[in-house]
């Protein structure tokens, strides 16, 4: 049996190389691993960001850390950016697991189309930085639209990269003042990023960017710990304190990252403006127009943060009814959630009032940290496991619609369009579970061409 070669694994995460040398790279490794059989079970990931936001992991080694941890499907959500996108789904299909792509965007809730003056202009809702502003996901783009995404999501990355430049300005300044080196925008974030190949830039990056600068300047160990609180002030807890005393921590950077954006962020943070943040009706508009589906990503009150990177604080949940009626109004099709990060009975909730005004429910968790597993074993709990077949039926809405428009899941003209959503997407997962995985472009072909020709039987 031929030895598995290791630094192929390097070159799968290599973010310096094209997407294409990635995937040769994935397809070698699967040609020599060792273990032919992973332990899969019925998990799956909906939102994992990539190098084109902010990760340790390539489109390629996504899939790869995806199928390794067990999981049936995943799919790369990268903020403000879809360009993961045809490296993911081809990843997948090398590994032979369920793939689709989306994008994540913060829009603007104060003024839209609908509520000029915004009822919900000085409320938090699920942005932890801003008032009248929320996250939300557009999933299942079909592949002849991811194009026409990455167009629609140039204005919006040229006006986020000019405020992160305007950040990095602020926080040289307290830098020097606490006798650190000064940021240095092209060298230590541009050029650490993907911008220039469709990727976004964001707080992270910069954040990471005087992370190095605190490393260089005081090294890995304690000192850090005490020279971080002297010289920006900040209050490092005693847990992050003895994570960053281990100078072998394999996730030291992350777990400083973590936290500059609790405690340093407010601090040079500035809001985006209307330019940036679009009213979420439009992007809802555009999503309908290339057949993706507009997704509200539920944050709910925080307690204690998993990732370590959010303050206790309360959000939507308090007039989550009334929210919900606007998300309707304004077309969102969808509402995603994280079954790890929320209590039982905020949930439930959420289900309930998905139900109530006919939103698909997505489920996924974003992984940003080397620190973070891929797995959700939530998801196989009763009241979470018909996520698992909503997933199913957003990879074939996903590749479906990719051959013929009128099978998107939301499609007025889908032969399917006069069923309840829960029957569409019952169906819809069926068809996915059929797909060769392997081959999922062809298999979608196939199963178009089943359905026009015979849908009575293959609906059953």
């Amino acid at each position: 049996m031929k030895p598995v070669n290791e630094p192929l694994l390097n070159v799968i995460n290599d973010q310096k190389i094209d997407p294409t040398s990635r995937l040769e790279a994935l397809k070698v490794w699967e040609s020599r691993r060792q273990e032919k059989a992973v332990i899969a079970t019925a998990e799956i990931n909906n939102h994992i960001h990539t190098i084109y936001s902010f990760s340790p992991y390539t489109p390629s080694m996504a899939a790869l850390k995806a199928r390794d941890s067990g999981l049936c499907a995943a799919g790369s959500v990268d903020h403000d950016s879809i360009a993961a996108a045809e490296e993911m789904i081809a990843a997948c299909a090398v590994l032979g697991i369920g793939g689709c792509a989306g994008f994540e965007v913060r829009v603007n809730f104060k003024k839209n189309t609908l509520s000029p003056d915004g009822p919900f202009s000085q409320r938090k809702i699920n942005n932890p930085d801003s008032k009248g502003n929320i996250y939300m996901t557009v999933q299942g783009i079909p592949r002849q639209n991811i194009s026409k995404a990455a167009e629609f999501l140039v204005p919006i990355r040229e006006q986020r990269l000019k405020r992160t430049l305007s950040m990095c300005a602020e926080a040289s300044l307290l830098l020097r003042g606490a006798g650190l080196d000064a940021i240095g925008f092209e060298r230590d974030i541009l050029a650490a990023s993907k911008y220039a190949e469709g990727g976004e830039i964001t707080e992270r990056h910069l954040l990471a960017a005087i992370a190095a600068k605190l490393i260089h300047r005081y090294g890995k160990g304690p000192e850090i710990v005490k020279g971080t609180e002297k010289s920006l002030g900040i209050n490092i807890t005693p847990k992050i304190a003895a994570l960053l005393a281990d100078n072998e921590n394999p996730h030291y950077l992350y777990d400083l990252l973590g936290v500059l954006k609790s405690e340093f962020l407010p601090r040079i943070y500035i809001q985006p403006n209307e330019n940036e943040c679009i009213p979420a009706g439009e992007v809802c508009a555009f999503a309908d127009s290339v057949g993706a589906i507009p997704a509200y990503a539920y944050l709910g009150d925080v307690g204690e943060s998993p990732t370590g990177d959010k303050k206790a604080e309360k959000f939507e949940d308090d007039y989550i009814e009334e929210l919900f009626s606007e998300l309707s109004s304004l077309g969102f099709r969808a509402v995603t959630y994280m079954p790890p990060r929320n209590k039982a009975e905020q949930l439930g909730r959420v289900q309930r009032l998905c139900g109530q005004w006919g939103f698909m429910e997505i489920s996924g968790v974003d992984i940003n940290s080397s620190r973070q597993l891929f797995n959700c074993p939530e998801v196989l709990l009763p009241e979470f496991n018909h996520l698992l077949d909503t997933t199913w039926a957003l990879i074939a809405h996903e590749r479906l619609s990719s051959v013929d428009a009128r099978f998107g899941l939301f499609s007025p003209e889908n032969p399917l369009a006069g069923e309840t959503l829960n029957r569409r997407i019952s169906i819809y997962a069926a068809i996915g579970k059929k797909f060769d995985l392997f081959n999922p472009d062809e298999s979608a072909v196939v199963i178009a061409e089943e359905l026009l020709n015979n849908q009575e039987n293959l609906y059953e």
